[in-house]
């Protein structure tokens, strides 16, 4: 019908079903970069003042691990393990080639290329939908009554709710700028979900901690976590941090990694019990 899709599993459908060799081949964008980068009389913009600082970070170069993604269906949920590309900063500042990357996807691993996908279709939605980035992609949403809840939101962002995979997840983002994906959206889920804190706060702190921030994705992903995006069935979608924890890090090998004060009376009780907290996130969700 002409209008662009706002369910994944079409689009996927549709995207793949249009992918040819054409797409994947060598691009030669060095041609082309009158079209895209405008003569500018100016002096040049410095690395400062676009907001970047000297770090003394090192960073994983832009290699494929084939073993890895090989695996990825297996393994890409568990944080304590090496399951995943690391190739999300390259991405982001384009020191990899997308193109590259969905062709050895197409080779290596089937769920790893709907990661790539899923990349894509956030593009397309924030492109089409421009006003995702400050507002609810379905509009009912707009409604909706979150909590002003400081100390809870510091709690979450210190990584001391009381829900360990939580907490592991939000310190290893302070320290390193990364996060785990199934961690990002458990630690997402638990802001929304059971703080009821609006979305647009914790996204915006995932946009300026995380090394790979991407507008269009990490948007993307805060609203699909927060039941406002896009996706059919989306408020009752709430992760349970405990059985969670249980399920991915059953060893906790992840969560003792950035939480040493574990089983001690430093560590602190949970912020808000799991039941109260899912069932009045239902009733808010309910009222819209």
């Amino acid at each position: 019908d002409k209008r662009p899709y706002t369910v994944y599993s079409p689009y996927r459908k549709k995207w793949e079903g249009q992918l040819s060799s054409d797409f994947l081949t060598h691009y030669p964008s060095e041609k082309y970069l009158s079209r895209i980068i405008k003569s500018v009389k100016a002096a040049p913009v410095s690395l400062s003042t676009l907001g970047f600082k000297k770090t003394d970070m090192q960073f994983r170069p832009p290699r494929l691990n084939e073993a890895v993604i090989g695996n990825y269906h297996e393994t890409r949920d568990f944080p304590a393990t090496e399951g995943t590309s690391r190739l999300s900063v390259h991405l982001r500042f384009g020191t990899v080639s997308i193109r590259h990357l969905v062709r050895r996807a197409l080779e290596l691993n089937d769920t790893w290329l709907g990661e790539l996908i899923w990349r894509e279709f956030f593009m397309m939605i924030l492109y089409h939908f421009p006003h995702v980035a400050e507002q609810p992609f379905r509009d009912k949403y707009r409604a909706m009554r979150w909590i002003d809840d400081a100390a809870g939101f510091e709690r979450w962002v210190c990584g001391k709710t009381g829900y360990p995979l939580v907490d592991a997840g939000m310190r290893e983002l302070n320290a390193t700028g990364f996060m785990h994906n199934r961690v990002r959206m458990l630690t997402a889920s638990f802001l929304t979900k059971h703080l009821l804190i609006d979305w647009r706060k914790g996204e915006a702190y995932f946009a300026r901690k995380l090394l790979d921030f991407d507008l269009a994705s990490n948007n993307g992903n805060w609203q699909w976590a927060a039941g406002c995006g896009c996706d059919a069935a989306p408020y009752f979608r709430i992760f349970n941090p405990t059985t969670q924890a249980q399920k991915f890090d059953p060893r906790q090998e992840y969560i003792r990694k950035w939480i040493p004060e574990l089983d001690t009376d430093q560590y602190p009780k949970p912020v808000v019990e799991h039941t109260f907290a899912r069932l009045r996130a239902l009733n808010a969700f309910k009222q819209l």
